[in-house]
């Protein structure tokens, strides 16, 4: 996963294309994350955002929510563990923040999240999918897993948050 997005040259809409034919072009051409058919994925809750002083990430800890009930530390910025803090515990500031924001434009296009899923790790780098479906069908987004997390909770129904087994594998032997 990358955080680029190629666009197929052959696939731009010629001058005087209509919008909804440049629309189904683009979106086309756009590089989907790719999830394969045979990933295990197993549901995890979000336990807590942990601030640690000594510790230059905060940390999200994810508990898989049946046996083993392997869990999961996630490095995050600052301000996205403010926000996951905020949305683990339903607080809402007097106008609304980016994932504020997000949420309510969602709701507005009769978009639901249907899942976060934690595709991979690499370098310590956590790779993530927002999956949702929408009036025109199921759409799959690039994201990052602290924003795919934060959005997540903040669902009117709280969305599940699925890891890859092969993520939990890394880390339990």
């Amino acid at each position: 996963m990358s955080d680029e997005t190629e666009i197929d040259e052959s696939a731009v809409p010629e001058e005087g294309a209509s919008a909804q034919e440049a629309d189904a072009m683009t979106s086309e051409t756009l590089e989907s994350p790719v999830v394969e058919d045979s990933t295990v994925f197993r549901v995890m809750n979000v336990e807590s955002v942990v601030f640690e002083l000594g510790d230059a990430s905060p940390q999200v800890h994810l508990m898989e929510n049946e046996a083993p009930y392997r869990h999961l530390s996630v490095p995050i910025a600052l301000a996205e563990a403010q926000a996951l803090w905020g949305a683990l515990n339903r607080v809402t500031g007097r106008r609304p923040g980016t994932h504020e924001l997000m949420t309510a434009m969602l709701r507005r296009m009769q978009a639901d999240i249907i899942a976060v899923r934690v595709l991979k790790v690499e370098n310590g780098v956590f790779y993530a999918t927002l999956d949702l479906m929408t009036p025109r069908g199921r759409e799959e987004f690039d994201c990052r897993t602290s924003d795919g997390f934060i959005l997540a909770l903040r669902q009117t129904v709280v969305a599940p948050i699925l890891c890859a087994e092969e993520v939990l594998a890394t880390f339990y032997l």
